[in-house]
């Protein structure tokens, strides 16, 4: 017999629920997606979908037919979504174990705390073919759902890593990455620059932008020229210009 869970007080909703939260994502190494598109990127990648939410009046993607359902009211699951227009499905993902850096252009991103900035970044790196993406203290979470919406799905393409980028930026220039920093100042048009054989590009805060004490260790201090009045490039925009230029 099918089984609809009707009460947003059902202790398993409860338990999805919290997933809203970054502490509850740590405590249970899982994840909420939403949307059939987001389900069929994870579902098609190496990460591990546990479990499928439904809403009773939406259908299950065909690729995640063979697990695990939990049915819900519509009531219920607008209560578990994030959007203001529900598509009616979601599903549980695991926390994948970081990856290793590898390849020859690899992004760091140092306290960028919009969620959106942060999404369309790891978007543009899987685009322009960068190879890894690591997030520095002070970034927003990885996970939040408004990061994996802003990825359309390019989280699960390329590995994503947090570390300590001071100490990253010391290995990867001990294994003749080439580093560069954003900045507004005291830097060099980036068409004035080779393009190294691998690189490491620094992307900092919207506001404060990449650190001193990042930019002291950087190899090269790079800006894009502003033509304008604009003051400077949104982090994402930047982030697209040098990533394509980078990999051309």
């Amino acid at each position: 017999m099918k089984i609809v869970i009707t009460s947003v007080k059902n202790e398993k909703i409860k338990d999805l629920k919290k997933l809203h939260q970054r502490k509850y994502r740590k405590q249970t190494n899982t994840f909420l997606i939403e949307g059939e598109h987001l389900i069929e990127e994870a579902l098609a990648s190496d990460w591990t979908t546990t479990e499928i939410i439904v809403s009773e009046e939406a259908s299950i993607p065909e690729p995640a037919k063979n697990l695990p359902v939990t049915e819900v009211t519509k009531q219920v699951f607008k209560e578990l979504s994030f959007t203001a227009s529900p598509q009616g499905v979601m599903a549980v993902v695991e926390i994948k174990t970081e990856e290793a850096v590898n390849g020859e252009l690899v992004v760091l991103l140092d306290a960028v705390q919009d969620p959106g900035n942060a999404g369309t970044i790891i978007r543009t790196a899987d685009a322009a073919g960068a190879d890894s993406v690591i997030l520095g203290s002070g970034c927003v979470d990885l996970y939040n759902d408004k990061v994996i919406r802003s990825t359309q799905g390019s989280i699960f393409h390329l590995p994503i890593l947090h570390a300590d980028l001071e100490e990253e930026v010391d290995q990867l220039k001990e294994a003749n990455y080439t580093v560069w920093a954003t900045a507004l100042e005291q830097a060099e048009n980036y068409k004035n620059l080779p393009v190294p054989s691998k690189t490491a590009v620094i992307f900092g805060n919207e506001g404060a932008g990449v650190k001193d004490s990042l930019l002291e260790k950087a190899d090269e201090r790079v800006t894009i020229p502003i033509f304008g009045k604009a003051e400077s490039l949104n982090v994402s925009i930047a982030a697209g210009v040098l990533l394509y230029y980078l990999n051309n």
